[in-house]
């Protein structure tokens, strides 16, 4: 727990997040306002099940509730399952990797046998980043911090834990607010707010250039970061892109469809529980598959999940890189690329988009015919309401697929407009 603070001259539990027994506001959500000291009393009051066994801290808990029961736990040595009942704890606790402090659900769906599929780490790993960030986001304890997601989700329950590290009020209104962690999706909401905070500490997804100029042009001071559960922070800068986070070191490693970014640090997590992406070497380092390419700046740019390349008539397009170009053409408010098994092509490009209000698809696939190459343009388009997102506010690839496969996305858009053919 690099920089965490200390009492009388020594190292204590988590309590000593709590820094002291004041008045001053620890957290405020949903209305409920509580201290520094009530939250030291509440966490010393707690009652954990009996034994030194894994605790369940349900998604169900409101947000006050959860984070008292976590530090009780963290506190007292006891490993908690952060979004997980009582009885998946139980099943989840005689496989945990020997040292873990905290179990973090992740957005994806449950293993086979019904256990939920869990980032295994020591809370050590988590929090000797905190200093880090609160130095590159230039965070205080004078801050008001919002937090804009729920807090089951590992991004959003490190950024409350992290403030009260710092010793700052963690909430989740922006009223007020002199900072907050967000997905891109959420600050291009934000700024639309007047109440938009002057900080913002920002993952989760890729960014649009727009989303960014609109930052700059609000005077936002922006932190983007790329990181995962499985590995904690790995890059992150500001307007000059992003770099190795303080105590990463990065390489990137040739596979078929680019080059894989790979990471060493101390923020790794222990493993990952019912399947998941994470993958280790012997010299301790790490991937979740993502794809990155290093730019004459020194700067890295990440490109998306290798697992979401789409081989198309011999070429490789990445989804994620055709969504942000989508995502940025006039009425689009939000786009998924999806692969569909093809006779001719091996797969062809679908994309699904979230349309601006008034706008028109034809609009928009005009747009994307004079933005995109012949092999990334989608073959098929497909219009939602609302695109189906993750809790930490990623687009649900897996429910898209679903639902493309089954038929239930609805009409693809005119054939008239494949203009590419196939």
């Amino acid at each position: 727990m690099a920089g965490a603070p200390r009492r009388g001259g020594r190292r204590r539990g988590m309590s000593d997040w709590l820094h002291d027994s004041s008045k001053r506001v620890a957290l405020a959500f949903g209305g409920d306002v509580v201290s520094y000291g009530e939250l030291a009393r509440s966490v010393d009051a707690v009652r954990l099940p009996a034994g030194d066994g894994l605790v369940g801290c349900d998604v169900g808990l409101d947000p006050v509730a959860l984070l008292t029961t976590v530090l009780a736990c963290l506190d007292r040595g006891r490993p908690v399952l952060v979004g997980g009942t009582a009885e998946q704890a139980e099943r989840t606790a005689t496989v945990l990797p020997r040292g873990t402090g905290l179990a973090l659900r992740t957005s994806g769906s449950s293993s086979a046998d019904g256990s939920p599929r869990v980032v295994a780490r020591t809370s050590a790993s988590w929090l000797a980043s905190a200093a880090p960030l609160a130095e590159l986001a230039a965070l205080t304890p004078a801050d008001r911090i919002a937090v804009t997601g729920p807090l089951h989700v590992s991004m959003h329950l490190y950024a409350a834990l992290h403030a009260l590290w710092l010793g700052a009020s963690v909430g989740d209104s922006l009223t007020g607010a002199t900072a907050m962690h967000a997905t891109p999706t959420r600050l291009a909401r934000a700024l639309r707010d007047a109440a938009c905070p002057p900080k913002a500490v920002v993952a989760g997804a890729a960014m649009s250039d727009g989303v960014r100029s609109a930052a700059a042009a609000r005077g936002i001071r922006l932190t983007e970061y790329y990181g995962a559960a499985e590995l904690s922070f790995v890059l992150a800068g500001h307007a000059d892109g992003l770099r190795p986070f303080p105590g990463v070191e990065v390489e990137l490693r040739p596979v078929a469809s680019g080059t894989e970014l790979w990471a060493g640090s101390p923020y790794l997590a222990l493993g990952v529980l019912g399947g998941g992406m994470l993958r280790r070497d012997a010299a301790g380092f790490a991937t979740v598959g993502d794809l990155a390419e290093r730019l004459p700046s020194g700067a890295y740019r990440v490109l998306g999940r290798g697992d979401a390349a789409i081989t198309t008539a011999g070429a490789t397009v990445l989804a994620e890189d055709v969504e942000a170009r989508i995502a940025a053409l006039p009425g689009v408010a939000a786009a998924a690329v999806l692969g569909e098994p093809h006779e001719l092509l091996g797969e062809r490009v679908v994309a699904v988009v979230e349309l601006a209000s008034g706008a028109a698809l034809d609009g928009v696939v005009t747009a994307a015919h004079e933005s995109l190459s012949p092999v990334e343009l989608p073959r098929r388009w497909f219009v939602a309401d609302a695109l189906p997102r993750t809790g930490s506010g990623k687009v649900a690839r897996g429910v898209l697929r679903d639902g493309l496969a089954a038929g239930t996305l609805g009409p693809a858009f005119p054939i008239a407009f494949e203009r590419t053919g196939a």
